[in-house]
């Protein structure tokens, strides 16, 4: 499995509340018809005005080759226009989980 991890920033100015609000109403609503994604998740960090991040998200993918096609698709376009008035992402990691890891589900 791959995943992307994003440490993710907002724009001075953007209400918190705002961000979460269209991650749980756009963000992961989309996220459904991207046929790469295994999962996706945003994790609040922090929301201290001085916090070198506020965010983070998980992605697990497919392949880098699948998600590169979904990032060409108008939803993903869609998603990132919308994101950009909002936030930044500040970090990007790439990398393969050592299977088959660990869920209690």
């Amino acid at each position: 499995m791959h995943v992307i991890v994003h440490r993710i920033r907002l724009h001075e100015g953007v209400d918190p509340a705002r961000f979460e609000t269209w991650v749980r109403e756009c963000d992961y609503r989309a996220a459904a018809v991207l046929k790469s994604l295994h999962s996706f998740a945003v994790h609040r960090v922090s929301t201290h005005a001085n916090a070198p991040h506020e965010y983070f998200e998980v992605i697990s993918v497919t392949s880098p080759e699948e998600f590169e096609r979904d990032m060409a698709t108008d939803t993903f376009r869609r998603l990132v226009t919308a994101f950009d008035t909002m936030a930044s992402v500040v970090d990007e990691i790439f990398g393969e989980r050592i299977e088959p890891g660990y869920s209690a589900d």
